[in-house]
């Protein structure tokens, strides 16, 4: 069987497990988005390794035989370009990867404030023993926007302490194996007051693009704390610092910023009940070993001429099963 044409987008990292992909495919590596145009022509699948990188747009005329594009991340909105969208080309992601660790982030952004470390780190670093509040997890409530893997692995880690967790997704429904209930994403403003924390692990379209905006904003708890590990555009940021500096609602784990990195000058970085980081919420020490080896796997499956795993929908921008 004549091997595939694989070209790999690597960017300036290492290609996790290349020696098993250059068994499976004929291998051509690029490092930028010119050598990606260079290579597209003859490549049948496009592995972006370094998913950040740009260049599979600027290089669309010479995908003259693609039929595949992997993007070894969850989220695909800097991947489906309009002449992507609209072709044949199947795209598959990394769902299942970042799961578990997203949602210990999650739940660390919650025991951030819940256990006023905010307070302790000041404190400490005044050289102050003095005594200062905290709040039990067990019979909170949390709302989780995004129903798909990571915000299921979300919601019954959350459960585990105690935390009652419900969904905001496409569809509201009961009788969720993962969720107590799930409202409809419509509804956002007129649950949002229910919550004492309310998680963003949604997929960026144009139907969830500044889904947390003003409104819902308002009607938030003041004790309320937001949790974004999903994409930064999926709050409507000026208005975030807004309820942030006016107290009006309680604090916020920042995970994802837009734009990123989060520049200098952003009034983000000066608010004491922030926490940012760098878009980091996903990674740990086995999580490229995990996509490679997904990658791996999916490739079999490609040359066996079985059905690949991790399908987009490219019309909704994200793999759709069950939730």
């Amino acid at each position: 069987m004549p091997k595939p044409v694989l070209t790999i987008l690597a960017g300036s990292r290492p290609v996790t497990g290349l020696e098993r992909l250059e068994a499976l495919a004929d291998v051509r590596l690029a490092t930028d988005a010119a050598e990606l145009a260079a290579a597209l022509p003859g490549s049948e699948i496009v592995y972006l390794w370094d998913y950040f990188a740009d260049g599979l747009r600027q290089g669309w005329a010479g995908a003259d035989a693609l039929k595949w594009v992997h993007l070894p991340a969850a989220g695909v909105d800097r991947l489906l370009f309009p002449e992507l969208a609209a072709s044949n080309v199947t795209v598959t992601n990394a769902r299942g990867i970042f799961d578990a660790a997203m949602a210990e982030y999650a739940l660390a952004g919650i025991l951030y404030f819940a256990k006023n470390f905010p307070r302790a780190t000041l404190n400490q670093r005044e050289r102050l023993w003095k005594h200062f509040g905290t709040s039990n997890l067990a019979g909170t409530r949390a709302l989780v926007a995004g129903t798909g893997s990571i915000g299921r692995a979300t919601a019954r880690l959350l459960r585990a302490v105690g935390i009652e967790a419900d969904g905001l997704g496409r569809t509201a429904r009961n009788g969720d194996p993962d969720f107590f209930a799930i409202h409809n994403s419509a509804d956002f403003a007129s649950v949002a007051r229910g919550y004492d924390y309310v998680i963003l692990a949604a997929p960026l379209t144009s139907g969830t693009r500044d889904m947390l905006n003003q409104e819902v904003l308002a009607a938030m708890r003041p004790s309320a704390v937001v949790v974004n590990m999903g994409r930064g555009e999926l709050v409507d940021q000026d208005a975030l610092v807004a309820a942030l500096s006016s107290n009006g609602i309680a604090g916020a784990v920042l995970d994802v910023t837009h734009p990123e990195p989060l520049p200098e000058s952003d009034p983000l970085w000066g608010l004491d009940n922030v926490l940012i980081t760098p878009h980091l919420a996903g990674d740990s020490r086995t999580h490229l070993p995990a996509l490679a080896a997904q990658f791996e796997a999916n490739l079999v499956a490609y040359r066996e001429g079985r059905p690949l795993a991790n399908v987009v929908d490219k019309r909704l921008g994200f793999v759709v099963s069950g939730g």
